[in-house]
């Protein structure tokens, strides 16, 4: 039988590194609460590394009070690569703080799924979208939670928020499209369930941006397939078009494809935008018009998340974090 070598303790991370346990302590679990010189913690550093010791999540936990962990729930909406690249963004910076993100799927709706997230003590928890409420904020720090960070359009009583209003998006490419000769403009509205939370306010984007210009807007739900687009593609004509903002790239590309098989030109015949402003929509010909979104850094936002960690009884704040620029190519 092999014999496994016997787990390394924090008293022998001490006594290679000639410090006390507690001081090994200290340092592991960065506590802010005793000085510490910068040449003991690199010497216990370097010996839990030389060891192979890992602190005990639960134990730290305990002792603390808290956990590391930053609990993300999973979107329950559809996400393309602007989300994915967002996240690991956050992901290795909130890494390089010492915290772990862990994405969690929902369970239930309203603020009664924040139970299930309280349950398992997270020390942060961001939220994407609007479905917490203040009284889920409530359940969420009574069960430890130091910081809870919503992204969404608008702010929630007793939590951080980053406000992102898609409305911007639409107005952009509205505003763009108009200020090209073009007057009657057909805005996508995806199908595909969930994603009204961010179509509707790109579409009172483009409504509000052509308030009392004389110019058209129509709204064009369309499924996400080839057939869809060849059936609008097709109706395009009689609708008497001579825009469409496509929601995103995707469905841009989509589109344009359905229109270059209808013999229809873009943009002679009707302009297309997009909008997230994707690699495929630069290698297209005609090349695609797009509304660039920029998103907050993952290393902003951990700092802001490790900010209000460590500083759990300052005020929530409140950030605009959703910019839109639009980049002018040929189909517009």
């Amino acid at each position: 039988m092999v014999q496994l070598p016997n787990t390394p303790t924090s008293a022998d991370v001490a006594r290679l590194a000639g410090v006390s346990r507690a001081t090994v302590s200290y340092v592991l679990n960065d506590t802010d609460a005793v000085r510490i010189s910068e040449p003991t913690r690199r010497r216990v550093h370097a010996a839990a590394r030389e060891l192979g010791y890992v602190p005990h999540a639960a134990a730290r936990t305990l002792r603390a009070g808290h956990s590391r962990m930053v609990l993300m729930p999973a979107p329950t909406v559809p996400t393309g690569p602007l989300y994915h690249r967002f996240l690991g963004e956050l992901q290795a910076a909130l890494g390089r703080l010492d915290y772990t993100v862990v994405q969690h799927g929902a369970v239930g709706e309203g603020d009664e799924v924040a139970r299930s997230w309280a349950e398992l003590r997270p020390v942060a928890v961001l939220v994407p979208g609007s479905g917490l409420g203040p009284r889920g904020v409530e359940v969420l720090k009574r069960a430890g939670a130091r910081a809870v960070v919503t992204l969404g359009p608008a702010r929630v009583e007793g939590a951080h928020a980053l406000l992102m209003d898609h409305t911007i998006v639409g107005h952009r490419a509205a505003t763009h499209l108009y200020e090209r000769g073009r007057r009657r403009i057909g805005v996508i509205l995806p199908e595909e369930p969930g994603l009204e939370v961010f179509s509707h306010p790109r579409l009172a984007g483009v409504r509000r941006a052509l308030t009392g210009t004389g110019a058209a807007v129509t709204a064009l739900p369309l499924a996400y397939t080839e057939r869809a687009a060849g059936e609008l593609a097709a109706r395009l004509p009689e609708l008497n078009l001579d825009a469409v903002f496509a929601y995103n790239d995707e469905y841009a590309m989509l589109l344009m494809r359905a229109l270059e098989d209808a013999g229809l030109r873009v943009p002679e015949d009707i302009a297309v935008v997009g909008a997230d402003d994707l690699m495929l929509g630069r290698l297209l010909r005609p090349r695609l018009s797009t509304v660039r979104i920029e998103l907050p850094s993952g290393r902003d936002l951990a700092q802001l998340v490790d900010h209000a960690v460590r500083h759990p009884g300052a005020g929530p704040e409140v950030r605009t974090v959703l910019h839109a620029t639009l980049i002018h190519r040929a189909s517009s």
